[in-house]
């Protein structure tokens, strides 16, 4: 069923936002229509969500087998332990082995998010979250602009949706700018189910022989804190405990290897192409392979050099990441970005976007990623540039007057993992950015929309 939307004044949106400060000291542009998309492209949608968590699934095998050095095809002898060392690499062993315990098998994230970028030709899927931020703020703008698909039903599901459970939602001081996101959701969640369900800070959990808020115990956990900030998280090594013993579920589950963006770029490596083609079905292997750019990972060289024969795996025949530093700027159609086990790999912070800098800037962050590798044994990906197409949409000025602007868009789906094999589309943000910005996301000049479809 198609749900309409409504049409929405300046005076009625500044009202809406002044009672809910979903960012603190953030603002952002406003349009009177929230994005609109065809049914056809809504069947385009849920296959979209139908393969990415086809992917989570396929990488935990891959993960798992690779670690213990089995075979990742049924009917074939390939083996890949390279996969598990590299994903691995840098990470606390505790956490290691949490990852790999038997209590987590078969746990993907509740909430899958693809960043999907506008292209002239079809989508272009750069990053895929399962540690989203966005939630509540994409069901709020979808339900003040009538287009609410039922994120907070499904986010409730996603987690278990039982009514007589407490569900703990604790967010980080890192990740403190989306707290009121989460106490709006949890507001919705108690007066449409009366959920049990709490936003806390991690320091407020006591984690004794199961997991206690309040001296109330908790049964699901949902976590909205990165693997990286785990030393800031306290009762950290008590949370894999509860974990592993069965006293509390947490999700996402604390699994590393969920998190890393050179995991996409694992779905073009010419060695794993019969596992993904086998693991994934062919649907779903054709799909990923034409929305993900083609990516690889930036890992440095070894002291002793490369066989003379040998070239890395590289945007182009090299046998140095440091031959790249000389591309022409066609020729740096690349991004560069924090792979995931890492302070800077969230938003924008590590981002380089290689044709729109210098030569020397250009250098300097291939040097920098080299040396994360070497001394935080924190990886890098490189991925082709996909360049957004340029869109017209109408915006409100400072004054309230509406003007077509143009801008290029990111599309960030919400599918709320319901099932087994379940991924439901429970709504949808538009990130509509100037024009002239390279990298699209949340600034005080873009426009964050709802979808419609």
């Amino acid at each position: 069923m198609r749900i309409y939307s409504r049409v929405m004044n300046f005076s009625a949106l500044e009202k809406a936002f002044s009672e809910h400060r979903f960012f603190a000291g953030k603002t952002w542009r406003h349009s009177p229509k929230p994005w609109t998309f065809s049914r056809e492209h809504r069947a385009e949608f849920e296959a979209i969500g139908a393969a990415c968590l086809a992917f989570y699934r396929a990488q935990e095998r891959l993960y798992l087998a690779s670690a213990e050095n089995k075979k990742i095809l049924r009917n074939g002898d390939l083996r890949a332990p390279w996969v598990a060392e590299i994903l691995d690499r840098g990470k606390p062993p505790r956490l290691i082995a949490h990852q790999r315990s038997r209590a987590l098998r078969g746990c993907v994230p509740p909430v899958l998010r693809p960043d999907l970028l506008i292209c002239e030709d079809g989508f272009a899927l750069t990053e895929l979250d399962s540690v989203p931020g966005g939630i509540g703020l994409t069901a709020f703008l979808s339900e003040i602009f009538g287009c609410d698909a039922g994120m907070p039903e499904l986010f409730f599901k996603a987690l278990g949706g039982n009514v007589s459970e407490l569900i703990a939602v604790a967010v980080s001081d890192e990740a403190a700018s989306y707290r009121p996101e989460f106490e709006w959701l949890a507001e919705k969640l108690r007066e449409r189910f009366c959920a049990r369900i709490r936003v806390c800070h991690p320091a407020e959990l006591d984690v004794r022989g199961g997991v206690f808020l309040d001296g109330e115990r908790v049964a699901v956990l949902y976590r909205f804190f990165e693997l990286f900030d785990l030393e800031n998280v306290p009762a950290a090594e008590a949370l894999f405990s509860a974990a592993e013993q069965g006293e509390v579920k947490i999700l996402p589950p604390m699994r590393a290897f969920q998190e890393e963006k050179m995991s996409l770029a694992l779905l073009h490596h010419p060695s794993l192409e019969p596992y993904w083609a086998e693991s994934l079905g062919a649907k779903n292997f054709s799909l990923m392979k034409k929305l993900v750019p083609e990516s690889w990972i930036v890992e440095p060289v070894s002291a002793g050099g490369l066989p003379a024969s040998a070239v890395l795996l590289a945007p182009k025949p090299v046998r140095a990441w440091e031959e790249l530093f000389d591309l022409s700027k066609r020729e740096r159609e690349l991004v560069l970005k924090a792979s995931g086990f890492d302070e800077n790999a969230w938003g924008a912070r590590s981002v380089t976007v290689g044709n729109d800098c210098s030569r020397d800037e250009w250098a300097a962050a291939i040097r920098a990623a080299l040396v994360s590798a070497e001394e935080k044994k924190s990886l890098y990906v490189m991925q082709r540039f996909r360049k957004p197409a340029r869109l017209m949409y109408p915006l409100f000025d400072d004054g309230g007057n509406v003007r077509d602007e143009a801008g290029r868009v990111r599309i960030c789906p919400y599918f709320l993992v319901t099932g087994t094999d379940s991924a439901e589309l429970g709504g949808a943000l538009a990130t509509f950015c100037p024009a002239d910005k390279k990298i699209i996301h949340g600034m005080s000049d873009a426009a964050l929309l709802p979808c419609v479809f």
